[in-house]
């Protein structure tokens, strides 16, 4: 088993349950950690034997291109396409942290981190 981590994927998206976030948008960040058997891959060198983070990446930014209110909900929709377009992938843990959130204090992100595991 192995571990693959996109680390600090920055988009901005318009997720939130305030109007103006809609409107206005914001910057989020996205940490992602997959296992995966790696060990063919380590054997052949070749791309078709592992998980190709190029397209982890891709469903991150897809994923976050369309609104949701929560982070969660748009947590979760990463997972399932990783888990649905991935087979190799066994867990997933995904961290989205929306910058400078709109809470009437001085925080400097939110995070929520959702850990799936394939069943």
């Amino acid at each position: 088993m192995g571990t693959i981590k996109l680390k600090n994927i920055r988009t901005f998206s318009y997720h939130g349950c305030l109007v103006e976030e809609s409107k206005i948008g914001s910057d989020y960040r996205v940490d992602l950690e997959i296992k995966a058997d790696l060990r063919k891959s380590m054997e052949t060198d070749d791309l078709e034997d592992t998980v190709d983070y190029v397209h982890l990446n891709k469903i991150v930014i897809e994923e976050m291109a369309i609104r949701s209110k929560l982070l969660e909900h748009v947590a979760k929709r990463i997972v399932k396409r990783i888990f649905d377009e991935i087979p190799a992938v066994s867990r997933i843990i995904v961290g989205v942290s929306k910058i400078n959130p709109p809470i009437g204090g001085d925080v400097e992100a939110v995070t929520i981190e959702l850990e799936e595991y394939r069943t």
